[in-house]
């Protein structure tokens, strides 16, 4: 009978093995395009075709490598009408790889052999990509190794029903209302290594305390590690390059918000979002019609008497980018802001040679309406607000190997310090 039973359970682990790699999403044969866009007529054309052709996925240009190509994911069934566009607009352009599918396997297979190296609720920030589950195991075993310093609070729930929980992270003094820093990661799935420096904050707070207790004198810190759970368990288990989350839309044939359109300060506008269910910067039916923006809406306002510090983690790009996105004006304390994404610049820089650009997102990138630092800003009267693009890591961008975490963190961890002291030193709390 025990033979049995063993058979039993192999065959079973078998089928589930199946399972998932019928689920999988290869990307067998797509391709990746390098673009080279020669005049300012033809940029514009490239940024309307990002729009109106939602299976085209452009990823942007690697700053960090000094390219200044634009890359695009294709499907095998799209290639034929992109190089027949190209073709017919003269715009300059190469394959860069033939058939992604390989290195996206290696991947996988590269992050779940490191992974399988330490045992939950431990984690390894620079040993692998953790799904939402294990930083939540990891989370809620923060309290019992650091009872005086470390809370966790679950602040709502994801469309599928996944548990959106924050971190809190004192110094032990139990002084109430102290100032607030709060960061969030994940609100685009695919943006892997935003939860993997959310982590790095973490340990460097609770585990390398006494380097940085002076970031806890008078402040406290709230880091809401995933975002938009559902849509980057989908990248773990379904979809590497997936971005919105899995509500279903009106649309049958398309599912998803982008969260960072779904804020509802100044959401709607044309100009930085979109009506099309279809695309990747599809805003939603109204303003907070996705629960996992709720969520960071509630938090913001929650702490917004005492928020002195909103930090949003993407990738990628080496940005720092300010209010506003969906207007080419300044808020009020514009110049305040800067100075504290001056100081996070110039920390790296000094440190790595890093180069990190900075300004409002409308002028830096492109315009954003509906995006989560407007509405910090603009609603939860936020002191700053800074969405962070992270460096670039692996082919597209978005899939750094395991083995580059750690340059990436280390390095991140230098700047949002030095902006985390400039806001403390200038926002001292009020006697």
């Amino acid at each position: 009978m025990t033979a049995y039973r063993h058979l039993g359970l192999l065959l079973l682990l078998v089928l589930l093995q199946s399972v998932c790699l019928l689920a999988w999403q290869d990307y067998k044969d797509y391709k990746v395009f390098e673009l080279q866009p020669r005049s300012e007529n033809e940029q514009r054309l490239l940024r309307q075709l990002a729009r109106e052709k939602a299976h085209w996925d452009f990823l942007g240009s690697r700053r960090s490598h000094n390219e200044t190509g634009l890359r695009l994911l294709v499907s095998p069934t799209e290639v034929e009408s992109l190089l027949k566009f190209l073709t017919e607009q003269h715009i300059e352009h190469r394959i860069l790889l033939d058939d992604i599918s390989e290195l996206v396997q290696a991947q996988r297979e590269e992050n779940r052999r490191s992974k399988s190296r330490i045992q939950l609720p431990l984690i390894d920030v620079f040993g692998g990509f953790y799904t939402h589950a294990e930083i939540n195991e990891y989370l809620d075993s923060l309290p019992q190794r650091y009872p005086q310093r470390a809370l966790v609070k679950l602040f709502g729930w994801s469309y599928e029903r996944r548990p959106l929980k924050l971190l809190t992270i004192s110094n032990g003094d139990r002084r109430s209302n102290k100032s607030v820093i709060f960061i969030d990661a994940a609100m685009h799935a695919r943006e892997w290594i935003a939860p993997s420096f959310a982590l790095y904050i973490i340990q460097q707070l609770l585990d390398n305390y006494e380097e940085n207790k002076q970031l806890l004198q008078d402040y406290d810190w709230v880091i809401m590690p995933v975002v938009n759970a559902d849509g980057y368990e989908y990248t773990h288990t379904d979809s590497r390059f997936w971005r919105k989350t899995r509500k279903p839309t009106r649309d049958p044939e398309n599912i998803g918000t982008d969260l960072n359109r779904n804020f509802g300060y100044k959401w709607g506008q044309n100009d930085g979002s979109s009506a099309d269910p279809a695309e990747e910067i599809y805003r939603g039916e109204y303003a907070f019609d996705q629960p996992e923006s709720q969520v960071v809406r509630d938090v913001l306002l929650h702490y917004s008497d005492r928020l002195r510090f909103y930090l949003s983690l993407h990738s990628y790009g080496n940005y720092f980018l300010l209010p506003w996105g969906h207007t080419s004006s300044f808020p009020t304390n514009y110049n305040e802001m800067m100075e504290v994404a001056d100081a996070g610049a110039m920390a790296i820089v000094h440190a790595t040679n890093g180069i990190y650009s900075y300004g409002s997102g409308y002028h830096m990138m492109y315009p954003t309406s509906g995006d989560s630092t407007d509405y910090a800003a603009g609603v939860a009267n936020v002191t700053v607000a800074i969405t962070m693009e992270l460096p670039a890591g692996g082919f597209l961008g978005f899939d750094p190997w395991v083995s580059h975490i750690e340059g990436l963190v280390t390095e991140s961890w230098v700047g949002v310090r030095a902006m985390a002291e400039e806001v403390i030193r200038r926002y001292p709390p009020q006697s």
